[in-house]
């Protein structure tokens, strides 16, 4: 099976598709027969891949946690996507998609954010290209990322909150799917996950895979081979997961492993472990492992890190976790915690709270003293300090 590629109707295995409204027909069929050629032209790959180079300041470093290691007995590398500009992978598509949307003739841009990186990210190249942004934010996201709310308004974003449902990320993309509905023709929906209807998850997958390709040079350069034995991402709808392993999906020897949050725990009722605890239905404009009830209702996730508080997971990883090509963990809130306190005073190094998810399984894990183990480190800490200072002021750390 190629992992990496969806049918011509966007499927991974059962999972996928296109599953929209009437309105959108139009907007999505215009998409679905241009991404492929526009992203093949030499000028767009020209420009895209000078921003990347002189604007997000790739290639990110691959680097050697030497304390890390030495603690868990193994070969510990960070993939530096927190040193991107803005602080986090985001901007890897963000990029991509407002020069695809250039091209398509669109002047307004619409995006969804849940910790605000998505949102920041859009901002800043919708401010790049002086394209009007608006971004649709739960409301309880923007009371607890609120630096980059302020960010996101400072690049000359509009911000609107979303205050229906639990006031997260799912209640975020509602509100911009019905906007994309009413603004069908001047408008282009930058989605920031591999989520949504075809061919949002393959075309924020293939821009975000320039993650996995430097990953295999730098790996080569510094181990003689470009295969590690296992690569780890946390995984809300999960962009950042999809760039870490989409050079190695075809690679049977690299393990992929994904990191969910498991909120209080798995069946505690509060969580957002989608692999766990979800089953086959749609959302968003794809099918694909839904947390829902009996009668198929969303069920309302939680996590204490708003990137990874999503009921869903994209249909890539959907599969991946079907078919079993991938391996799909679980992390509590408070291993979270824990683990972002353990890398800031192990690696000097403060992690986004998504990505402390990713750190959080090591000790769960049999890795043995030859294993080459990469992280993607997703995003920088920043905007959750003051979900850190609060546990620090509580004395837990």
């Amino acid at each position: 099976m190629n992992y990496q590629n969806p049918t011509e109707q966007g499927y991974y295995g059962q999972f996928g598709g296109a599953y929209i409204p009437e309105m959108l027909h139009g907007n999505v069929a215009e998409l679905h027969q241009q991404y492929l050629s526009i992203m093949k032209e030499p000028t767009f790959i020209k420009e895209f891949k000078l921003l990347l180079k002189d604007y997000v300041g790739r290639p990110t470093p691959l680097f050697y946690a030497e304390r890390l290691s030495a603690e868990f007995n193994t070969n510990i590398y960070l993939k530096r996507e927190d040193l991107c500009h803005t602080g986090a992978h985001k901007i890897n598509n963000t990029i991509g998609q407002i020069l695809l949307a250039r091209r398509l003739g669109k002047t307004r841009i619409i995006a969804e954010t849940g910790a605000g990186q998505h949102g920041v990210a859009t901002a800043t190249v919708c401010a790049l290209k002086g394209m009007e942004c608006i971004v649709y934010m739960g409301e309880k996201d923007i009371e607890r990322q609120a630096p980059n709310v302020a960010r996101m308004k400072m690049l000359g974003a509009k911000v609107i909150p979303a205050t229906s449902g639990s006031k997260t990320l799912k209640d975020a993309t509602n509100e911009a799917i019905r906007d994309w509905i009413n603004h069908p023709n001047d408008t282009h929906y930058i989605i920031g996950s591999v989520v949504g209807p075809h061919p949002y998850p393959d075309m924020v997958a293939r821009f975000q895979s320039i993650i996995s390709e430097e990953i295999r040079i730098q790996l080569n350069a510094k181990t003689g081979s470009e295969l590690p034995t296992h690569v780890i991402a946390c995984v809300g709808g999960g962009s950042n997961a999809a760039g870490a392993f989409y050079h190695y999906l075809n690679e049977p020897t690299v393990q992929l492993v994904a990191v969910e949050a498991a909120g209080h725990g798995v069946n505690s009722g509060m969580s957002a472990a989608t692999t766990q605890l979800g089953k086959p239905g749609i959302l968003h404009g794809s099918k694909s492992l839904v947390m829902q009830t009996e009668d198929g209702q969303v069920v309302e996730p939680h996590s204490i890190s708003a990137g990874l508080d999503y009921p869903g997971v994209g249909p890539l990883h959907a599969n991946l976790f079907q078919s079993g090509r991938g391996v799909f963990l679980s992390a509590t809130d408070d291993e979270a915690m824990e683990a972002a306190f353990h890398v800031s005073k192990t690696e000097g190094i403060i992690p986004a709270l998504e990505t402390a998810h990713a750190f959080a399984v090591l000790g769960k894990m049999n890795l043995k003293p030859s294993d080459v183990v990469v992280i993607c480190l997703s995003g920088r800490g920043d905007k959750d300090l003051s979900t850190y200072m609060m546990a620090m002021n509580e004395g837990l750390y």
